[in-house]
């Protein structure tokens, strides 16, 4: 996967129910971002970033889809808490995880665990991959990824 090239498509059920396709989205932007885990602190602060810029994200013509492990129910629950205006996706296979390279060995209180690493990426209305934030420090992101939508 590079950028420049057709971003890896995928279906995963999200958070409303429904079947989501990357591809369904061809039109508009995508933020697409991976992250560790439903209601951990770096998570909700990320998610807030992401909620609570919203309208200038929409007036883009973009949309933000968030992408965890976690399940729908666990992400049910973290859009109420949060009263969040987006799509969560489950991907407690990890089949996306691994199509998009984000699972990285981490080190939790000094053992070696596959975890998500906090990544966002960027596809443009045709689906191609202009973008994508590695390793990514939840504080000012928003800011890189709004300069990257504009």
């Amino acid at each position: 996967m590079k950028l420049g090239s057709l971003a890896p498509d995928f279906n995963l059920i999200g958070s409303d129910g429904r079947d989501h396709k990357l591809s369904d989205y061809r039109g508009k932007k995508v933020i697409l971002y991976f992250y560790p885990k439903d209601n951990t602190p770096g998570c909700t602060t990320e998610a807030c970033d992401f909620r609570d810029n919203i309208k200038t994200i929409n007036d883009l013509n973009t949309v933000v889809i968030g992408i965890s492990k976690d399940s729908l129910n666990s992400h049910s629950k973290f859009i109420e808490k949060l009263n969040l205006p987006f799509i969560l996706l489950s991907d407690e296979e990890k089949i996306v995880c691994e199509l998009y390279d984000v699972i990285k060995e981490k080190n939790m209180y000094g053992k070696k665990v596959l975890g998500i690493e906090r990544s966002t990426f960027i596809v443009d209305e045709n689906g191609i991959l202009v973008k994508e934030f590695r390793k990514v420090k939840v504080k000012d992101h928003i800011k890189e990824v709004l300069d990257a939508i504009k």
